[in-house]
């Protein structure tokens, strides 16, 4: 729901496994169905008569129309190779692999650009999938996903993309991405990212990264690092490298308010060469949801890291998470705190993903295992408020949240920006403005889950530890301090802002 109206990103991780396949060899085209419709697809796939077609499965609410798409291609091109990647997709492998009734061949888990070569290879030459890193049928599992030898070695294949207008997030419209490190060393209960990467944490050269951006048509960039410039030497070196290439961009980027306090001068050089937006995960504004999301950062550091980032006329973005064990008084406490505070607030629902560690103490309670109601938008688990009455309080509180920054009140700026974006023919901010009611929507939310659903998430076995075995969550192995580049003063300090101890 919330990339319908507030943004929407390039397929970077698509593009990247396109520019692998292309780097061996092979003839390349990507379809974003975020863009294109599926008659595009099928007319794409007439046209180009592939070999192999890959889906990138990152959201788990997309996971019925990539199985429903499957099982049709598998049906009208019955030789094709057929195969899924993506970070949700990996966790949830076999499952899906099932619920396919035999159209997929395979699903390759982990980084995608770092096999994708070796899976071709192997199946042109007729060889065991099974012998690919990080390959998974339904007869077995392969050897352990491998990283790819250097984030320098592929380049996104971005001139495959036919509409490459569509995307923006917020008024930077249009906008590209690009990632300067992958990777996240914190471990945050609600997120996948460390899971996936096992923690570690590798950058690109300041040098590619510069060339990139200088190749980069698109005015916007959003740096889709998970969290940006944990390791200040590697920030400036990025600034230094766009300032002696004369790049001149403007720049939106995720972090934690500890990393922006520590590293307060990369964050003030940024915002000289052209960073103007900063999203801030809070998740919490108590102590108690800090530590239930185990986030080691105290309320006082994160208003003084919101204090700084004013400081600098950033425009800043914070999320709070939604616990279904919220009632009326809590979400009042929350419009009437967010309204005190000059910052944009999302707010998302507490959503156990596979690959997390709620999910692993949380699954058994869900009252929904439909897929497409995954998207941190729906309340999957029981409420407290009676289910309609979540709804409506959640989204009044979207509402006078948006209105806030997007509404009548603020209507002079917002419509400024959306003039000048049209004059340029850009259009996605101005529609996104007027569309907030449409999508958000209480009764529309209620109607999804009256609707039957054609795929489930398996239930978790009865009897089943209740306790979390860490090891049984990572995608990418943990390969502990090695695998994470930073330097010794920063791993102490990452060490230090996270809850567990444990790699």
């Amino acid at each position: 729901m919330y990339t319908k109206v507030f943004l929407r990103l390039e397929p970077l991780g698509l593009e990247l496994v396109a520019g692998a396949a292309r780097n061996k060899g092979h003839e390349v085209e990507i379809i974003d169905l975020q863009v294109e419709k599926h008659p595009d697809y099928w007319e794409r796939i007439e046209r180009f008569r592939p070999h192999a077609i890959c889906f990138s499965g990152n959201y788990l609410a997309n996971v019925p129309e990539i199985i429903d798409l499957c099982k049709e291609t598998r049906r009208r091109l019955p030789n094709v190779f057929l195969f899924i990647g993506g970070h949700s997709i990996s966790f949830i492998a076999r499952d899906v692999l099932a619920l396919s009734d035999g159209a997929i061949n395979c699903v390759l888990k982990g980084e995608g650009d770092a096999t994708v070569g070796l899976l071709l290879e192997a199946w042109e030459q007729g060889k065991d999938l099974l012998t690919v890193p990080g390959v998974v049928t339904m007869e077995g599992d392969g050897p352990p996903p491998i990283f790819i030898e250097s984030l320098d070695e592929v380049r996104p294949a971005r001139d495959l993309l036919r509409h490459r207008r569509k995307y923006f997030i917020g008024t930077l419209d249009p906008a590209a991405s690009i990632e300067f490190a992958r990777g996240c060393p914190w471990d945050c209960t609600f997120c996948s990212a460390w899971t996936f990467y096992g923690r570690s944490y590798r950058t690109a050269s300041a040098k590619v990264i510069g060339e990139e951006l200088q190749e980069i048509k698109e005015p916007g960039i959003f740096i889709v690092d998970d969290v940006a410039f944990v390791h200040a030497e590697h920030g400036m070196a990025i600034a230094d490298e766009i300032k002696r290439r004369n790049i001149h961009k403007e720049y939106y980027l995720e972090t934690r308010a500890d990393v922006l306090m520590r590293n307060k001068e990369v964050f003030a050089v940024w915002k000289e060469i052209g960073l103007s937006y900063i999203f801030i995960g809070l998740e919490a504004v108590d102590a108690e949801g800090l530590k239930r999301f185990r986030k080691r950062v105290s309320m006082d550091r994160n208003f003084e890291a919101l204090e700084y980032a004013r400081s600098l006329d950033l425009i800043v973005a914070i999320n709070l998470i939604a616990d279904p064990s919220w009632d009326r008084e809590r979400f009042e406490v929350i419009r009437q705190w967010c309204l005190e505070i000059p910052d944009i607030v999302n707010i998302s629902v507490t959503t156990p993903y596979p690959g997390t560690e709620i999910w692993e103490s949380e699954s058994r309670k869900l009252t929904t295992r439909d897929y497409r109601l995954f998207d941190i938008q729906h309340a999957v688990m029981p409420t407290t408020l009676p289910l309609r009455e979540f709804y409506e309080e959640l989204v009044k509180t979207q509402q006078i949240l948006n209105n806030k920054h997007l509404g009548w009140s603020a209507i002079k700026d917002t419509l400024g920006i959306a003039l000048r974006l049209a004059l340029r023919g850009q259009t996605n901010f101005l529609t996104m403005i007027w569309k907030f009611n449409s999508v958000f929507n209480p009764e529309l939310q209620m109607a999804d889950h009256a609707q039957k659903p054609e795929y489930e998430m398996p239930l978790k076995p009865e009897g089943s530890d209740q306790k979390v075995d860490r090891k049984t969550l990572y995608v990418h192995g943990p390969a502990g301090r090695k695998s994470r580049k930073l330097d010794d003063a920063t791993e102490k300090f990452v060490d230090e802002t996270r809850m567990s101890t444990v790699d």
